[in-house]
């Protein structure tokens, strides 16, 4: 057995399923909050204005998106210097104690201004732990198998992860929302939902007792984890200008997931109205054909590579998301087939963009940097994608503005990817994970700037 094999050859299907997992059960925390934005805003947040109650409802989902790249710095550090496993345990057990314990904050009306500062308070500390999220899950799982399958990992795990994450919010909502209709739901049936976060506590578990360390980090049978590398190699030379490529890439295509899958359950329940179960069930078929696209664009960046894969997805996604959203709100909530059909192919296309772009960032930088970099990158961008929602709200003077301004902002975030992409290098094929020099050739003969 050759060395590079014996550096993939630790069991990689307990890494992986953590890996998946992980980043599902983030994404189930995160959407949760999406799915019931209607009961918190009447509960935690209540105002005479449903638009603006709606954005504070985002608006404290912005709080976590904000508080991500600190995670991400923050143990970022530790995956880069302790290791990917030991991180991870950490932070899949705050995302789910965090989630579960937003279930506990009493009512606006019972406690008055304490209840949106403790909700807020809660919101901060997931921010923390999902930002840590992103340092662990996606390193772990991409240095634990060969090359040949990074781009389809990063499709299984960046956005597949994303839509099981939905399928399974999806699959809770109907559920809780059966054993509480109406009006129990709006009152109990939200905190319930928030109770199911204690899943993803669970996982660390798991992690710790089953998954073994990332082969690249402890330089596999050598035993040797990479030399400490400061946290300001990201923000000096070469690295100021790949991060900030990065980020521009990210945000451009976080803004399109949240923007579309982000925004659906409250498209389908406030904008175009359908019933409760309906709109479960297109959820949940909408989340089933998101990890259908990622794990295809993310294996067809293997073929094209990350940026051309990426960058086709984005120019397509200039004209065809605006257009497929003016439709669903055209079609109204009578109409459920068609609704259904032009959600499925709204959440295919924007996930499918972003799809490679987890190893993309992956490949960008050293194994010794990567967990930070990866994270930081990715985090900043989704920041600054998070927002997007809440400007959308926030520029409707009513509900019925909001599809022209959803239009308008996912035109700007897509040709902010496009941009982007132009910009900067292919990856496939520049790296094999270790120890690498700053600059290496790449398959399709060109040279990658790394940090």
């Amino acid at each position: 057995m050759t060395p590079a094999a014996q550096e993939y050859s630790k069991s990689p299907r307990a890494a992986i399923f953590a890996s998946v997992a992980g980043w599902s059960f983030d994404l189930f925390d995160l959407f949760l909050l999406l799915y019931v934005a209607g009961p918190v805003s009447k509960s935690i947040f209540p105002t005479s204005n449903p638009t603006l109650g709606i954005a504070a409802v985002f608006g404290s989902f912005a709080v976590t998106v904000i508080m991500r790249p600190v995670g991400a710095a923050v143990f970022g550090e530790v995956a880069d210097r302790r290791g990917r496993k030991k991180a991870m345990v950490v932070v899949m057990g705050g995302v789910g104690l965090t989630t579960a314990a937003m279930g506990l904050v009493p009512s606006y009306a019972v406690v008055g201004v304490l209840a949106p500062v403790l909700f807020l308070t809660l919101r901060v500390a997931q921010g923390l732990f999902v930002g840590g999220v992103t340092a662990t899950t996606h390193t772990l799982g991409t240095e634990s198998i060969g090359p040949r399958r990074r781009g389809l990992m990063s499709g299984l795990i960046g956005a597949g992860g994303a839509g099981l994450g939905a399928a399974l919010a999806s699959v809770a909502y109907i559920a809780v929302s059966a054993v509480f209709p109406g009006p129990a739901f709006e009152e109990w049936g939200w905190r319930v939902l928030f109770f199911c976060g204690l899943a993803g506590a669970l996982l660390s578990l798991f992690v710790s007792r089953k998954v073994d360390e990332s082969p690249a980090w402890d330089g596999g049978e050598a035993g040797r984890a990479p030399e400490p590398v400061p946290f300001r190699a990201l923000l000096r030379g070469t690295g100021k200008k790949v991060l900030a490529l990065n980020i521009a890439v990210a945000a451009g295509g976080g803004a399109q997931y949240y923007l579309t899958s982000g925004f659906l359950p409250t498209l389908l329940s406030e904008i175009v109205p359908v019933g409760e179960s309906l709109r479960g069930t297109i959820l949940l078929v909408c989340s089933l054909a998101v990890v259908v696209a990622a794990i295809g664009a993310g294996e067809l960046s293997e073929r094209l590579g990350r940026r051309r894969t990426m960058l086709g997805f984005g120019l397509c996604n200039l004209v065809a998301l605006p257009t497929v959203v003016w439709a669903i709100t055209g079609a109204g909530g009578e109409r459920g087939a068609t609704v259904t059909v032009l959600c499925v192919i709204m959440v295919m296309l924007s996930n499918a963009a972003y799809a490679p772009l987890m190893i993309f960032l992956n490949e960008r930088y050293p194994t010794e940097l990567r967990a930070r970099g990866t994270a930081v990158s990715w985090n900043m961008g989704f920041m600054l994608g998070g927002l997007t929602p809440t400007f959308v709200t926030l520029l409707s003077p009513d509900l019925a503005h909001v599809p022209s301004r959803l239009v308008f902002f996912l035109a700007g975030s897509s040709l902010v990817f496009v941009v982007a992409l132009i910009a900067v290098p292919e990856t496939r094929g520049s790296v094999s994970f270790g120890r690498r020099p700053e600059r290496v050739g790449n398959r399709d003969g060109g040279a990658v700037d790394r940090v």
